[in-house]
């Protein structure tokens, strides 16, 4: 196990189904509760992580400004 949050949702999600207490009639509802209970945060953290790679490099300022906003759009990152 690696002790991850990731494991103890499986954990707790395994003994809610053995027990009965949840059932997902089909995978799209699996996927549905997983990417709520997940996926806001990964999506901000690739983000960020897509902000701490940006480089101007050979590229005109607005063109570098604009792939920087649009990299932050949904990292989290307040202005």
């Amino acid at each position: 196990m690696q002790g991850g949050v990731a494991d103890v949702w499986k954990e707790n999600v395994i003994e809610k189904l053995e027990a009965g207490e949840i059932e997902y009639k089909t995978a799209k509802e699996f996927l549905t509760s997983l990417k709520k209970e997940f996926g806001k945060g990964e999506e901000e953290l690739v983000k960020a992580v897509e902000l701490r790679k940006l480089e101007q490099g050979e590229r005109m300022m607005e063109e570098f400004v604009q792939e920087f906003k649009r990299a932050a759009r949904g990292s989290g990152y307040e202005r």
